[in-house]
């Protein structure tokens, strides 16, 4: 970071309260106060956008905070009677005082300073801000916390100066590792972003926007969700299609299925029926197979009988045969002896 004299020295941070200035007039006001001085808001585009900018961009932030007022490019008086003592801060915040609408401020009558004070230093006002004026913000008005911001960065020695009030004089705000200035007084840090400037908020750890950028993100935002939806309620109508194609499939093949199961009862009871047929003529079989074998022994048993009785028959033949043998033998030798006697008678 570049420095001059007025960023030479880097000093703690100072947590204290400001000096108690004499604000309580000792006599009636009757002094006439302008609220203008007919002079442009800002001396450029640039400028005016980004007082324009930060006045939203913080007047949304401290929304909800009943005791505080956000505003800038307002006269401000801090000398009672004396209407040329006045300056007029690009931005400030007061805390602690109410949220009204303000058309000058008084600090004798707001009680007390703004807290912060930034202003947007250009080629006409840089030599102010880091002289005179730096110096009535901390000596006269006690201001808090002071910011320099140089759009066109080219006139202050960095593009993005913060002062704490310590005591009557400013001490430089030592800037974190990103460069980014850390606000007491708003719990922010202002940075730069891109070409830009913008307020980072750490606890949420996210840059702030200003209303219309965060309505047109929350506009972008919708319409990516609406187009999201919409791709949704399409794909939604396409995949009720499918489980309807899907359920036809499904009854189609429901009774494909019912179908294959009558048919397959219907096998099954042909099955069951062969069985039993099949199962009948086993038995058949059996019993077939059973008769066969008593008759293949009723005839063997027969076939030995009648073998038994042919044998006996054949002994009783040769028995016989023997005994004709004998009797013809005897019957020869009966002759024989016959013959003998009828020789013998003979004789």
């Amino acid at each position: 970071m570049q420095t001059n004299q007025h960023t030479a020295e880097i000093y703690p941070p100072y947590r204290g309260a400001p000096p108690p200035l004499p604000y309580e007039p000792a006599f009636e006001d009757d002094t006439d106060y302008p609220e203008s001085d007919g002079q442009p808001m800002a001396e450029t585009e640039l400028h005016r956008d980004l007082l324009i900018d930060s006045l939203l961009t913080l007047d949304a932030r401290f929304q909800d905070v009943p005791d505080v007022c956000v505003s800038g490019n307002m006269f401000m008086y801090y000398a009672i009677g004396r209407a040329k003592q006045s300056v007029s801060p690009d931005v400030f915040v007061t805390f602690g005082i109410e949220r009204k609408q303000r058309r000058i401020y008084r600090v004798w009558e707001e009680g007390k300073p703004p807290d912060f004070v930034l202003e947007f230093s250009s080629e006409n006002t840089f030599k102010n801000d880091l002289g005179p004026k730096k110096k009535l913000y901390a000596e006269r008005l006690g201001v808090r916390e002071y910011f320099l911001y140089d759009a066109e960065r080219k006139f202050l020695p960095t593009p993005l100066m913060g002062f704490r009030l310590v005591g009557t004089e400013y001490v430089p705000i030592r800037p974190a590792p990103d460069g980014k200035v850390f606000a007491e007084t708003l719990g922010l840090f202002l940075g730069l972003r891109g070409d830009g400037f913008g307020f980072y908020d750490p606890g949420a750890a996210r840059w702030l926007e200003t209303p219309m950028d965060a309505a047109a993100e929350k506009a972008e935002e919708a319409a990516t969700l609406a187009d999201q939806l919409a791709a949704e309620a399409e794909q939604a109508k396409e995949n009720v299609a499918q489980a309807a194609l899907a359920r036809q499939h499904a009854e189609s093949l429901a009774r494909e299925e019912a179908a294959a199961r009558q048919h397959a009862e219907s096998l099954a009871r042909e099955e069951a029926a062969a069985r039993q047929r099949a199962e009948s003529l086993a038995r058949e079989e059996a019993a077939a197979r059973q008769r066969a074998e008593a008759e293949r022994h009723r005839a063997e048993s027969d076939a030995e009988r009648k073998s038994v009785e042919a044998a006996q028959a054949d002994a009783r033949a040769n028995q016989v045969e023997e005994e004709l043998a004998e009797l013809q033998a005897a019957y020869r030798q009966l002759q024989i002896e016959l013959n003998r006697q009828k020789a013998s008678d003979a004789d």
